[in-house]
C-alpha cells in the first residue's frame, strides 16, 4: 500500500506531519455482505446463460454426429460442469476470501503462479471475453430496428461501447442495485428459453418426432470429434465459478455458497437440454447445422411476426452476463491490489457508495481498445484454452490442500473423486486444444508467460526503480482524490 492510501486511511498524517483527528465519523466503509442465496443464484445463471444457446448450439451437434448423441453430450458436459462447481464450493467454504480462481491459486500455490493468472486475465482474457459477449449485445439490441436490412458494423460497435460503459457505470453505483438488475435479467433469459421450450414441447407432444428418429445414428459420428463437442458444451455452462468471486460479499457463505451452485446447475442443465429438444421437434439435424442464429430460426417457424421479440431477449441475454462478469471480476482484481500485486487503489471503495470503483473500471480502457482495433475472435482462439488450464491448476490445488492442509476447516466437503474427475477432464480439453490448434494456443500460452517477467520487475523485487515506484504513486493518490476512494476499514 503506498504511503499516501495509508495516510489517507488513517487519518493522522497531514502534509506538514503533524496529527489530526478525522473530520467527522461515518459509516464503517467497506464491501457489506449484500448476495443473499436469490441473488447468488441469479449471479450464476445470469453469467453461464449468455448468447449461445440462443444463437448457435450447433457446435455440439456438428463434431457429436447425431441429435442423439449431442444431447448425451449436453447432460455429461452439465454434470462435469457440476463436479467442477461443487469443487469450487468446497474452496468457498474453507478459503473464505473473494477473487475465485486468483485467491485459490495463490493460497495453494503461491504468488508467482497467481500472478501468471491474474495477468492472463487482466491483459487479454476478460477484455477480449467481455468485448465478445457486449459485441452480441450490440448486434442483437439492434436487430429489430433494422430488420430486414444489415446491421452497419460501426453501429454494432457503437451500441456495444454504450452496453459496456452502462452495466459498468451501474456497477460502480449501487452493489444493492446491480444485484437486482441481475435478477431482472436473469428472469428475462429463462422468460427467454421458456418462449423456445413451451412451444416446442408442444410440437412434441402433438407428435413432431420425426427428427428424433434414428436418433442414435452413429454413421457420421468420429472419436476425434468428440473431445471437440465437450470443449464447445464445457465452454457453454462457463460461469458456474462467478459467485466465489464474491465470497466475502455473500451472507452465510458455508451454506448459500453451496446450495446456489447446485440449485444453478441443475436449473441451466435442465433449460439447456429443453431447449435443445425443443429446437430438434422444429429442425432436422441439417437444418440446424445451416442456421445462423438458431433461436432466431426456431421463432420464425413457430411464432411468426411475434419472432421479432426474441432478438430483444437474446440482448437482455447478453446484457445479464456483461453485468454477472463485471460485477465478479472487479472483486478478483479488488483482492489482488489488497494483496500487493495490482496498484493500492484498486482496493479502495467509494466513500459513500461503498463500491470499488476503480476495480470497476480496470478493464473499461483495455475493453473498449480490442472492441474497436483488436482481432477478440482471434485472441479468444489464443486464449480459451487457458481457462480450462487454470481452472485444472485451481482444482488441482484444492486435491493438494486436502494433503497438505488436511486440518483446514471444510464446512462443505466433496469426495474426493469429483475434484480428480474434473481435474482429468480440464487437462484433456487442454491438451487437445494444443493438439488441435498448436499455433493458436501456443502463442496464447506465450502470452501468459509473459506474466513472469512481469511478476518479478512488478512484484518480487522490493527495490523498485525510483521512475517506477513514483510513477505507481503518483497514479494512486491521482487516482483516490479523482475517485473518492478509500482504503477498506478492517
Amino acid at each position: 500500500m503506498t504511503k499516501s492510501a495509508l495516510e489517507h486511511r488513517d487519518g493522522q498524517v497531514n502534509e506538514n506531519g503533524r496529527g489530526r483527528e478525522p473530520e467527522e465519523k461515518c459509516k464503517k466503509v467497506e464491501l457489506g455482505k449484500k448476495v443473499t442465496l436469490l441473488r447468488g443464484i441469479s449471479i450464476i445463471i445470469g453469467t453461464i446463460i449468455g448468447a449461445g444457446i440462443f444463437i448457435s448450439p450447433k457446435g455440439i451437434l456438428q463434431h457429436s454426429g447425431s441429435v442423439g448423441m449431442s444431447l448425451v453430450v449436453w447432460i455429461a458436459c452439465g454434470v462435469l460442469s457440476l463436479f467442477g462447481a461443487l469443487s469450487y464450493a468446497e474452496l468457498g467454504t474453507c478459503i473464505k476470501k473473494s477473487g475465485g480462481h486468483y485467491t485459490y491459486i495463490l493460497e495453494a500455490f503461491g504468488p508467482q503462479m497467481a500472478f501468471i493468472r491474474l495477468w492472463s486475465d487482466l491483459i487479454a482474457i476478460r477484455p477480449a471475453g467481455m468485448a465478445v459477449i457486449s459485441l452480441a449485445f450490440g448486434q442483437y439490441i439492434l436487430e429489430p430496428l433494422f430488420m430486414p436490412c444489415h446491421i452497419p458494423p460501426m453501429a454494432v460497435k457503437l451500441a456495444t461501447a454504450i452496453g459496456i460503459t452502462t452495466v459498468m457505470y451501474l456497477n460502480s453505483m449501487s452493489v444493492t442495485w446491480s444485484a437486482r438488475l441481475q435478477i431482472f435479467l436473469t428472469v428475462s433469459k429463462l422468460l427467454a428459453i421458456a418462449l423456445i421450450v413451451v412451444p416446442g414441447m408442444y410440437q412434441l407432444f402433438k407428435g413432431e418426432t420425426q427428427n428424433f428418429e434414428n436418433a442414435f445414428e452413429l454413421s457420421n459420428m468420429k472419436l476425434s470429434g468428440m473431445p471437440l463437442a465437450f470443449y464447445s458444451g464445457m465452454y457453454a455452462y462457463a460461469g458456474w465459478f462467478y459467485l466465489n468471486f464474491v465470497t466475502e460479499e455473500v451472507e452465510k457463505p458455508e451454506r448459500t455458497v453451496p446450495l446456489a451452485i447446485c440449485i444453478s446447475m441443475a436449473i441451466v442443465t435442465s433449460c439447456y437440454v429443453l431447449t435443445n429438444v425443443a429446437y430438434y421437434t422444429v429442425m432436422s439435424a441439417e437444418e440446424l447445422l445451416d442456421s445462423q442464429a438458431v433461436a432466431v430460426t426456431f421463432a420464425e417457424r413457430v411464432m411468426g411476426s411475434f419472432s421479432v421479440v426474441v432478438p430483444v431477449f437474446v440482448a437482455l441475454s447478453c446484457f445479464g452476463s456483461m453485468n454477472g462478469c463485471i460485477f465478479a471480476l472487479s472483486r478478483m482484481f479488488f483482492v489482488a491490489s489488497r494483496e500487493g500485486q495490482l496498484p493500492a487503489v484498486l482496493s479502495m471503495i467509494h466513500i459513500k457508495r461503498h463500491t470499488p470503483l476503480a476495480a470497476v473500471f480496470v478493464l473499461y480502457p483495455m475493453t473498449l481498445l480490442q472492441l474497436f482495433v483488436g482481432d477478440i475472435y482471434g485472441l479468444l482462439n489464443f486464449m480459451s484454452f487457458l481457462r480450462w488450464l487454470f481452472i485444472g491448476i485451481v482444482v488441482l490445488g484444492l486435491i493438494y490442500l486436502r494433503f497438505t492442509k488436511p486440518d483446514l476447516p471444510r464446512p462443505f466437503r466433496v469426495p474426493l473423486f469429483i475434484p480428480v474427475v474434473f481435474c482429468i477432464t480440464c487437462f484433456f480439453m487442454v491438451f487437445m486444444s494444443l493438439y488441435s490448434d498448436p499455433v493458436n494456443t501456443g502463442i496464447g500460452f506465450a502470452i501468459s508467460l509473459t506474466g513472469i517477467p512481469a511478476y518479478y520487475i512488478f512484484i518480487y523485487f522490493e527495490q523498485k526503480p525510483k521512475w517506477l515506484q513514483t510513477a505507481v504513486d503518483s497514479l494512486n493518490r491521482t487516482l483516490q482524490i479523482l475517485l473518492m476512494v478509500v482504503p477498506a476499514e478492517q
